[in-house]
This record gives structure tokens, C-alpha cells and sequence, in this order.
């Protein structure tokens, strides 16, 4: 008896067959309430399948959808079931790219994306129109309207964890009945955040960026000619009145578009990836901001917040210099390029010059004065004490002088900033000492001694 040997064309048409039989028995079952059998009959498909749902044809794919969906929804798992019966109407607004792959399978792939990722070559772009989306209506509608005034009661309660959850059962509800609002995820990223679920909000954000959602929305508005007032309309009717003209019972038609909150997001989804210290995916969300936004002061900050964090330092810098490129008064930003110049010995004299630019913008900016004092005046002082031990113990008195007039110089420069930051804060111990030291060290007894009263009654509580 000869062998047999299935060919890869057999073997693809007979695990087609399999899928196609599961699919349709669950179909089957759920269109007869049959719950149970249907989600039996969709996991022994998902375990065919794998994943691989490019397998099927558009109408089994449907099919399957419609089960699956509505399996998930009469088990209470609505957000889930809504999520999948959503891609019901997504293959109605996308295109089917159709070919055969190297097993020489049947291939149904939905959406550029998905086809370009297969490698698949020779591709034939079809299109394919839904005919179950209008059997959800009946399903849907009851869940949605509990869903939505479950998310609103949440988030009035401030339970933002449960809004955040409800907000995205509503927009899978909707995207399931072909009605999707983009506007109820947006919801439900605030909600997470203002809940501090960083993670998630996260997620949802990134979401509705890669999602292209920018929250413009158009509003149709026209005045009832009855009340006077300037009512909002769907589309239609506007267009059904605007048509009457004088004979309808509406003037003064206009329509508007609703603000976008495109620059918002990325902005927010930055600033979460840098609370959850994810700094490559921040980087990665400022550089596309950037490219849409680039007058966005705040997508520069965190640009240089995220360098910082994650010890960048020559970024940092230039991204400081950018930012008072584009914002001369950022005081805060010549205070850093201060403070990052200053740890290099060679630049004190640039680092200076941006603590007193900083100064200028706002002369009583406590930060910078503390700059100007401890990172280029008193900077240092301990090697310069060291040099002038040596010299002494090696009695040489003409650099021992040298160096005491240079520290004596370079310490009396620090008193006019440190003498402002006293009068901001005149119960500062620290400032106080300092101020001891430094008028001490100019021989201004008077200071001195006034200070050291200052120093003791603060050490005493009085």
C-alpha cells in the first residue's frame, strides 16, 4: 500500500472546514439564546484558530465576531463582548486585503497595517460590507444607558477607578452598535489620571494618540424662531431646516467646531510615562508632540525633565537652552543651565552669568540667589582653605596673603545675595550662620556680632 501524504493545500482546506463548522454552530446557538453551546462552540474555534483570524473570510470572520461578542455579553463580561463585537463595524470602514500566504492559505487581512505587517506579497484590496451590525441594536441599547449613568455616578462620587472602567464600557458599547464616541475614552483617561491609575490612564492616552482623536467635534446650532434660543442640532435635521429657510421653525444656522485636545494629550501622556518612570516611551511621545506642537513650552519642559531623570545630561542642557530660546523669562531654565555649568570648574563665569540672567527676571528668586552664593561663591571654599593651610604650614607668607585676600575677595561677593535671601527669610538658621561666617570673614565685626545674636535666639526658639 502506498503512503499517503497530505499536501500543505489539504491540510490548509481541512483546518478552514473546522473553523468554518465551530463558527457556525456558535453562531447558531447564539442567534437561538443558546449561551452555553455558543461559547463551547467559539473556544473549540479559538483553539483552531490561534489567533490566526486572518483565516477567515470576512462573512465566517463576522460570524465569529457576532458570537464571541454576544457569548462575552450574556456572561456579564460587557466591556469585553463590546470591544469584540465592535470589530463587526470596523470591517465595514476598513479595507480587506486578500491573497494567499506561503502555505498557500486563504488570507483575509484586515486593514493596512495588518497586511503590511503579514509580508504577504501581492495583496488584493477588497471591501466588505457588515450585515449583523443592525441585530445588536436590541442588545446594546439597555447597556449602554446603564453603563453611562454608572460611569457618571462614579465619577460624581470621585470613585474615578470605577469611572475610568465604565467611561470604556461605554465607548466599546458604542463602537459595537457602529456608534463610536471617542469622546467617552477621553473620558475615561481623565478619570484614571484624576484617580492617580497611572498605568492605565497612561494606556488609554497613548490609545487615543496612535488613534489620531483630537476632539474636534462639529456642533450644528441654529435659532427656534418659537423660544428664541440658540439650540444645538444633529446634522440632518440642521440640513433638513436650513433648507426650508424662512418656512421652518429655525434661523441664524452656523456651525462650530468644538476646541481640540490633541496637544493636551500627548502633553498628559508624557507626563504620566514619567510618573510610571517609562523615560524611552516619554522620549518617544515629546519627539512626535514635538513635530505637531513645536511651540508647546510644556512638551520642551518635559523633554528636559525626562533628560534629567534618566542622567542625560548634555541633552538636559541643550534642551534648557531651547527652552529659553523659545521663553526668555523661563527663570526656572536659566537657574538649571546654572546649576549644571556650575559643576563644571571651568564654567563658573558662565554659570554665574545665568544665575544673574534668572536674578533679572525675578530678583527675589530665592533658588538663584542660593545659586549665586553656594555654587559660585562659596563654591570651592574648602579647597581654598586647604591651599592656604599649606602655604602656611610652609611659611609661605607671601602666597599664605595671596590666597587669604582672594577667599577674602571671593566670599565678600556672596553677602549682597546672601544678605537677600535673609531679608526673604529671616529665620533661616542656615542662611544666618552663613552671613555670621561671611562678615567674619570681611571683618565687618558689627555684622558679625549681629548675627550671632540673630543665630543664638534662633537656636534658642525665641
Amino acid at each position: 500500500m502506498k503512503k499517503i501524504i497530505l499536501s500543505a493545500a489539504v491540510i490548509a482546506c481541512g483546518f478552514s472546514f473546522g473553523q468554518k463548522k465551530e463558527i457556525s454552530a456558535a453562531f447558531k446557538a447564539i442567534e437561538a439564546n443558546d449561551t452555553a453551546t455558543a461559547n463551547t462552540q467559539i473556544g473549540a474555534a479559538d483553539a483552531i484558530l490561534g489567533g490566526k483570524t486572518y483565516l477567515l473570510e470576512p462573512t465566517i470572520l463576522e460570524q465569529y465576531y457576532y458570537a464571541k461578542g454576544l457569548g462575552l455579553l450574556n456572561s456579564g463580561k460587557v466591556s469585553e463582548g463590546a470591544s469584540v463585537l465592535a470589530h463587526i463595524s470596523a470591517l465595514g470602514k476598513t479595507k480587506i486585503y486578500v491573497g494567499k500566504n506561503a502555505e498557500k492559505q486563504k488570507v483575509y487581512y484586515v486593514g493596512k497595517e495588518a497586511a503590511d505587517a503579514s509580508g504577504v506579497a501581492n495583496l488584493k484590496e477588497e471591501t466588505y460590507a457588515p450585515t449583523l451590525v443592525g441585530n445588536l441594536g436590541a442588545k446594546i441599547n439597555p447597556l449602554l444607558t446603564k453603563a453611562n449613568e454608572e460611569a457618571m455616578a462614579a465619577y460624581n462620587a470621585k470613585n474615578h477607578e470605577l469611572a475610568g472602567q465604565k467611561f470604556l464600557e461605554v465607548n466599546n458599547l458604542l463602537a459595537a452598535a457602529g456608534s463610536e464616541d471617542k469622546l467617552y475614552k477621553y473620558y475615561a483617561g481623565v478619570s484614571y489620571a484624576q484617580g492617580q491609575k497611572n498605568v492605565e490612564a497612561a494606556r488609554v492616552y497613548n490609545e487615543l494618540i496612535n488613534e489620531g482623536y483630537t476632539g474636534v467635534k462639529t456642533e450644528y446650532k441654529a435659532k427656534n424662531k418659537k423660544t428664541g434660543q440658540v439650540e444645538n442640532l444633529d446634522k440632518n435635521t440642521f440640513e433638513i431646516y436650513k433648507k426650508m429657510g424662512a418656512t421652518g421653525d429655525y434661523t441664524d444656522f452656523k456651525t462650530e467646531n468644538t476646541p481640540s485636545v490633541e496637544q493636551e494629550l500627548f502633553e498628559t501622556a508624557v507626563a504620566l510615562e514619567i510618573e510610571n518612570q517609562n523615560y524611552d516611551s516619554a522620549l518617544a511621545l515629546i519627539e512626535k508632540g514635538l513635530v505637531k506642537f513645536p511651540k508647546s513650552s510644556k512638551l520642551t519642559e518635559q523633554q528636559g525633565t525626562v533628560y534629567y531623570k534618566s542622567g542625560k545630561m548634555d541633552q538636559f542642557m541643550a534642551n534648557l537652552k531651547d527652552q529659553v530660546a523659545k521663553n526668555p523669562n523661563d527663570k526656572v531654565s536659566w537657574y538649571n543651565l546654572g546649576v549644571l555649568a556650575s559643576k563644571d570648574p571651568s564654567k563658573l563665569a558662565e554659570a554665574e552669568g545665568y544665575f544673574k540672567k534668572s536674578l533679572e527676571i525675578d530678583p527675589n528668586y530665592v533658588e538663584a540667589l542660593q545659586g549665586m552664593v553656594f555654587n559660585i561663591y562659596v563654591n570651592g571654599d574648602d579647597k581654598a582653605i586647604e591651599a592656604i593651610d599649606a602655604a602656611r604650614k610652609a611659611k609661605k607668607m607671601d602666597v599664605f596673603n595671596k590666597l587669604l585676600g582672594e577667599r577674602r575677595a571671593k566670599l565678600s561677593k556672596a553677602i549682597p545675595y546672601a544678605e537677600k535671601i535673609y531679608s526673604l527669610n529671616p529665620k533661616d538658621l542656615e542662611i544666618v550662620s552663613l552671613l555670621k561666617g561671611l562678615y567674619q570673614t570681611s571683618h565687618n565685626d558689627a555684622k558679625f556680632q549681629e548675627m550671632k545674636a540673630v543665630e543664638a535666639a534662633l537656636k534658642a526658639g525665641k
